[in-house]
């Protein structure tokens, strides 16, 4: 392409040429701009569809413990809204920085569009250590947010959701915070806890969604998921469900991580202990299972011996530094963002199928979906009900990747963006120019 950046047309467009320093959203830009050729999409529609519609950044301050006043710096960026309201989780990081905000929202509209639900993309960022402060504090700290971006919230506008760091109790907090200032609105953001209006089976949906898929690919492949291995890198809310979840289907999950060290039991590590661990302890040290469980450094675990990776942490953790280490066959990204762009190509060229992290981790939203669809029609689905149609909604999705990339011969990555800038693309010419 004579002018991947377009910088004559926009000057603030990322620059997609692959490259090892490319930014988080540059990384996803890459796969779009592909997306676009693959479609052969229109300069114009590429550039718009790339570039967020707005962003918004505000002073959060927050009165500490100790009667002195700090300020930090938040975000919500609305990146499409062409297939419906703008979605996407609030996360409370150091690194939630523009850059990565941008990335999310980016990778929030993909996502809503791969498993087809009617939604566009958003995503909030605090940069705050949450571990330096009171749950009082945080209690604050999110009021205060929730004030400063109330305006372009709304259950038809923008959506929020938890994301790292933010929970349940966060989301009931904006919820409540929310309802001060425009009345009782629970559909405005979901992830919330059951009493206010929460969705069955939210908390468990983006683990869960993970080994759906992966199940699905091992059926295309004729392998049988009691005969694969799996290493979870992150045993939050996402690593620790689908451990759960693949532990029922017969995987044998030999590794687990947390930010500080790696387990590793060759003959299986025993979940349902290992949850009522971290439950108790919040962290996997001080684990025990008989003498069968080593503990390694804490990035061993993109190395290990196993059929399946599954990064549910943290983006980049699979980088050009390690990708030749590593060992596995499938890497399912429960993680945004975890294999960087060069990392990718060189796994694809030695035969290591990557499950997107834009289908692969998409069960949170969808059931956020299901929520939101709940509290518009004040409504309260079973549990089962949920879990059904999270499975059936994230097999079609798979399904439809999977025969894109079969139609076009591309890589699982390729064909799942082409699929949601199809869709994103089709939205945005019916709705015409305004």
């Amino acid at each position: 392409m004579a002018n991947p950046v377009d910088t004559d047309m926009h000057p603030d467009l990322p620059d997609t040429r692959l490259r090892e320093d490319m930014t988080a959203f540059e990384a996803v830009n890459h796969y779009v701009e592909r997306a676009g050729e693959i479609g052969d999409v229109s300069r114009a529609v590429l550039t718009r569809i790339r570039m967020p519609a707005s962003e918004l950044r505000v002073e959060v301050p927050v009165r500490r413990d100790d009667g002195e006043i700090a300020t930090f710096v938040g975000y919500r960026v609305q990146h499409n809204s062409a297939r419906g309201p703008y979605k996407g989780g609030i996360r409370y990081h150091p690194k939630a920085d523009i850059d990565e905000v941008r990335a999310l929202a980016s990778l929030m509209t993909w996502k809503t569009a791969v498993v087809d639900v009617p939604f566009g993309g958003a995503k909030g960022g605090v940069q705050v250590d949450v571990g330096t402060l009171s749950p009082v504090e945080k209690e604050r700290l999110t009021r205060a947010y929730t004030r400063a971006i109330s305006s372009i919230l709304g259950d038809h506008r923008d959506i929020p959701a938890p994301d790292m760091h933010t929970d349940a109790q966060t989301m009931a907090w904006i919820v409540d915070e929310y309802a001060q200032l425009q009345g009782w609105t629970p559909g405005v953001v979901t992830g919330k806890p059951i009493p206010l209006g929460g969705s069955h089976g939210r908390e468990a949906a983006t683990g869960r969604g993970c080994i759906v898929v992966l199940d699905e690919l091992l059926h295309d492949q004729g392998r049988d998921p009691e005969e694969m291995t799996l290493a979870i890198q992150g045993f939050g809310n996402v690593g620790s469900w689908a451990a759960r979840h693949a532990h029922d289907r017969g995987y044998r999950i030999v590794a687990v991580s947390d930010a500080d060290r790696t387990l590793w039991c060759e003959a299986g590590l025993d979940i349902e202990a290992l949850h009522r661990h971290t439950d108790e302890h919040g962290v996997l040290e001080g684990f025990e299972q008989g003498d069968h469980v080593d503990e390694l450094a804490s990035d061993d675990i993109v190395s290990a011996a196993v059929d399946v990776l599954l990064p549910a942490a943290i983006g980049g953790v699979v980088h050009p530094g390690n990708a030749a280490d590593v060992r596995c066959s499938v890497i399912v990204e429960g993680a945004n963002h975890p294999v960087t762009p060069v990392a990718d190509a060189e796994l694809a060229d030695r035969g290591v199928t990557v499950i997107p992290d834009i289908l692969a981790n998409a069960g949170g939203v969808m059931t956020s979906y299901f929520e939101w669809v709940q509290n518009l029609q004040q409504l309260t689905w079973r549990r089962d009900d949920v879990l059904r149609r999270l499975d059936d909604g994230m097999r079609a999705a798979y399904r439809r990747v999977r025969d894109r990339a079969a139609v076009d011969g591309l890589a699982m990555r390729d064909a799942a963006y082409a699929v949601a800038v199809t869709k994103v693309c089709e939205a945005t010419a019916l709705r015409g120019t305004g």
